[in-house]
C-alpha cells in the first residue's frame, strides 16, 4: 500500500470539526455553550460547591438580592440575574444602581454621575417603569423611595414614592441640599455601621425606612418626618455638639475637653416639641477622633440603637428612642454586630461569637470563632467569616442552626430569605440555605403602623418592631 493514503491525523481532526458545525448548525448537537461554559468558569470559589457561578464584566460594586432576582452594580453598568440559576436576564449602562422595595415588589433605581434624573427599573425584565429627568439624588429603601429636585441653590423639594408607585406619596420644600448629595443614597445623619472582615456593608439588602430623617444643609439639620413630609425642626448644632436622628429622635451629643480627657453627653429630643425625652452622660458614642474632641463621625449603631463604651471601658447598646441601655457587656468583650433585635459578642478571649438578645440580656447562642472573624446581622441570617481557615458561615439568627457552612476565601455580598451570593473578584456564585426555610422575623406587614411620639404614621419595616416593639400594634402575639 503506498504511503500517506490515508486521511491521517488533521484529515480525521477537520472532518470531525466539519461534522460538528454542521450538526450545530442544524440544531441537532450544539456543543459549544457548554464548551464555552467549561472553558469561562474558573475553580469554584467554595466547597461545597455552589448552585451556580459567573463570571461578571468586572468587579460588582455593590449585589443586592431583589425577589427572584441578583442586581449586581459595576463600575459603568448594572445587571440583573436570576436567582435561580445566574442566567443573565438584562443590563443597562449606568454609574450608579440602588434597590428599593421588598421581594414582592422590589425595583431598581439607575442613573448616570453629574447627570440630573434617574429611571425606576422592573428587576425581572428591566423595562423602565418610571423616569425622572430632574433629580440630584435618590434614597432606596425597603418601604419607601426619595429624591431631591433643586431648582436654585436655596430652593429644593423632597418627594417620596412607593417603591414601584408613579404619583408622589408627599412633597416637602427644603432650603437646599448638601453640595455632596448627588446620585444614590448620599450620606444623612443617623448612625454608622460597624465593619466587618470579608463582609460588605450592604450584605442585608434595603431597610424599611426610618421614622425621621435628618439633612445636614449649610450647617444646620433639617428633620423630616418621613411619613407626612413635615419637616419637624430647623437645627444648628452647638460648637461642642454633633447632631444624629436615630429612633425617632433628634439627638444632641456633646464632647467637651476638660481635664485632658472628652466629657461625653447625650441628649434625646422630640423634634416635633423640641423636649427633651432622655438624657445620658458618660458614654461615649465613638463620634471623636483618638486626638481630640472634635466630633467627625456619625455615632456607631444601627436601626433605632447605638452603641456607646460606658466610663468603665464596656461597651453597651442603647435604645435611641428612649435612651435605655438594651445591653451591657462583660469587660473584654466586643460588640461586632448588632440590629434591633441581637448583638453578636466577641468573647474576652477572642475564641468565639455569642448572640445576645436587646432588652433581656439572653444568649441565644454561642459559636466558635477566630480572633479576627468578621461578622454581620441580616434579616435571614447571621453571617460570619473565619479566617485560618477561611469560611464563611450562614446561621439562623435566632437559634444559630446551620444555614450554610463554605470552605472559601470569597466575601458574603449579599442575603435573602433563600441564601445568599458571596464572590470573589469577578467571580460570584449563589449559595442556598440548607435545611427548613427561613422564616422573616416579626413584624411583618406592608401597611403603616404607630410610630414612636410625635412621628406619626410610618411604613412598617417588614423584619423589625424596633427596640420598644413601638412600630408593631399592642396586641401583637
Amino acid at each position: 500500500m503506498a504511503k500517506g493514503s490515508g486521511l491521517g491525523v488533521r484529515g480525521w481532526l477537520l472532518l470531525g470539526l466539519i461534522t460538528v458545525v454542521v450538526l450545530a448548525s442544524t440544531g441537532v448537537w450544539n456543543p459549544f455553550p457548554g464548551i464555552w461554559d467549561w472553558v469561562d468558569r474558573s475553580e469554584p470559589i467554595s466547597e461545597p460547591d455552589v448552585v451556580w457561578q459567573h463570571r461578571i464584566g468586572g468587579t460588582p460594586r455593590s449585589v443586592t438580592v431583589a425577589g427572584d432576582t441578583v442586581v449586581v452594580e459595576q463600575r459603568t453598568r448594572v445587571e440583573a440575574r436570576r436567582l435561580s440559576d445566574g442566567t443573565q436576564l438584562w443590563e443597562r449602562k449606568a454609574d450608579w444602581a440602588g434597590v428599593a422595595g421588598g421581594d414582592r415588589d422590589a425595583v431598581v433605581v439607575v442613573g448616570k454621575l453629574l447627570v440630573k434624573g434617574y429611571e425606576v427599573l422592573d428587576p425581572t425584565t428591566g423595562v423602565t417603569r418610571r423616569r425622572n429627568d430632574d433629580a440630584v439624588a435618590v434614597w432606596t429603601w425597603r418601604n419607601l423611595l426619595l429624591d431631591a429636585r433643586c431648582f436654585a441653590p436655596t430652593d429644593c423639594t423632597l418627594s417620596a414614592w412607593d417603591p414601584r408607585g408613579t404619583t408622589p406619596l408627599w412633597t416637602a420644600f427644603v432650603p437646599g441640599v448638601n453640595n455632596g448629595l448627588l446620585g444614590d443614597n448620599p450620606q444623612l445623619l443617623d448612625t454608622r455601621r460597624l465593619d466587618a472582615v470579608r463582609i460588605d456593608k450592604e450584605v442585608a439588602g434595603p431597610e424599611p425606612v426610618p421614622p425621621l430623617l435628618g439633612f445636614p444643609i449649610d450647617n444646620r439639620v433639617h428633620v423630616l418626618d418621613t411619613a407626612t413630609g413635615r419637616v419637624l425642626a430647623d437645627v444648628e448644632p452647638g460648637r461642642e455638639e454633633r447632631l444624629s436622628v436615630v429612633g425617632g429622635r433628634l439627638l444632641r451629643i456633646t464632647a467637651r475637653s476638660q481635664d485632658g480627657t472628652c466629657l461625653f453627653s447625650i441628649s434625646g429630643r422630640d423634634p416635633a416639641t423640641g423636649l427633651e425625652a432622655w438624657q445620658r452622660t458618660g458614654v461615649n458614642l465613638r463620634t471623636a477622633d483618638a486626638v481630640g474632641c472634635a466630633q467627625r463621625e456619625d455615632p456607631q449603631g444601627a436601626r433605632n440603637v447605638l452603641i456607646g463604651v460606658a466610663p468603665d471601658g464596656r461597651e453597651a447598646v442603647l435604645d435611641g428612642y428612649d435612651g435605655r441601655l438594651l445591653l451591657v457587656i462583660a469587660p473584654g468583650e466586643k460588640i461586632v454586630a448588632v440590629d434591633d433585635r441581637y448583638a453578636l459578642v466577641r468573647a474576652a478571649d477572642k475564641g468565639s461569637v455569642s448572640a445576645r438578645e436587646l432588652g433581656t440580656d439572653r444568649t441565644r447562642w454561642s459559636r466558635p470563632t477566630g480572633a479576627k472573624a468578621g461578622a454581620a446581622l441580616t434579616p435571614y441570617a447571621a453571617v460570619l467569616a473565619h479566617d485560618k481557615p477561611s469560611r464563611l458561615v450562614a446561621l439562623d439568627p435566632r437559634t444559630g442552626a446551620e444555614l450554610a457552612t463554605l470552605r472559601t476565601a470569597a466575601n458574603a455580598l449579599a442575603v435573602g430569605p433563600t441564601g445568599m451570593i458571596i464572590g470573589e473578584g469577578r467571580e460570584i456564585g449563589y449559595v442556598r440555605f440548607g435545611g427548613a426555610a427561613v422564616a422573616p422575623p416579626p413584624g411583618g406587614g406592608d401597611g403603616p403602623r404607630p410610630g414612636p411620639a410625635g412621628t406619626g404614621d410610618v411604613p412598617a419595616p417588614e423584619d423589625s418592631c424596633g427596640p420598644k416593639r413601638e412600630l408593631c400594634p399592642e396586641d401583637e402575639g
